[in-house]
């Protein structure tokens, strides 16, 4: 049986959950675009702080650091190092053949978690709660590997 087509609930339980995180993932860019064009700082390359229609009063300044833009461009960074670890062992994970209540769990569960991870780094609370949230995500990362290893070897065994 192909494992992998939406003829199987858990593949469809991961499709749902991959494109949401890809759908966040991508809008945290946007995220972060929004807050350099709000406070017309926190710029990355020099050409950024020429004149232009979009920035018709330059300024060296624009090209600092400025924390408001650098909170979003750090949770995208932590989307980088996260999500696709997520959508490559989920996807090896729907190869596995585990139960649907298991996997709509742990991808259900995996999505809210990094949600949460979004909220909590957004809206300054403590880095125990942001601790908290990233590890319950990785995790469940662990866990699927986990699965992957053992269903690899398995099928080496009976082989």
């Amino acid at each position: 049986m192909n494992l992998v087509t939406f003829a199987n609930p858990v593949f469809q339980y991961y499709a749902v959950a991959a494109a949401l995180m890809i759908v966040k993932m991508m809008s945290q860019g946007w995220i972060t675009v929004f807050r350099m064009l709000k406070v017309n700082a926190g710029f990355r390359n020099p050409e950024d702080a020429r004149k232009s229609p979009m920035n018709p009063d330059p300024s060296p300044a624009q090209l600092l650091p400025n924390e408001y833009v650098e909170r979003s461009r750090r949770l995208h960074g932590n989307d980088i190092e996260n999500i696709p670890l997520f959508l490559v062992a989920g996807l090896l994970y729907v190869c596995t053949a585990p139960s649907a209540a298991l996997a709509i769990g742990l991808y259900g569960v995996y999505v809210l978690s990094r949600l949460a991870h979004f909220t909590i780094v957004m809206t300054h609370r403590s880095h125990e709660a942001r601790a908290l949230f990233w590890t319950i995500g990785s995790v469940i990362i662990y866990f699927m590997a986990g699965a992957i290893i053992w269903a690899a070897v398995r099928s080496w065994i009976a082989a």
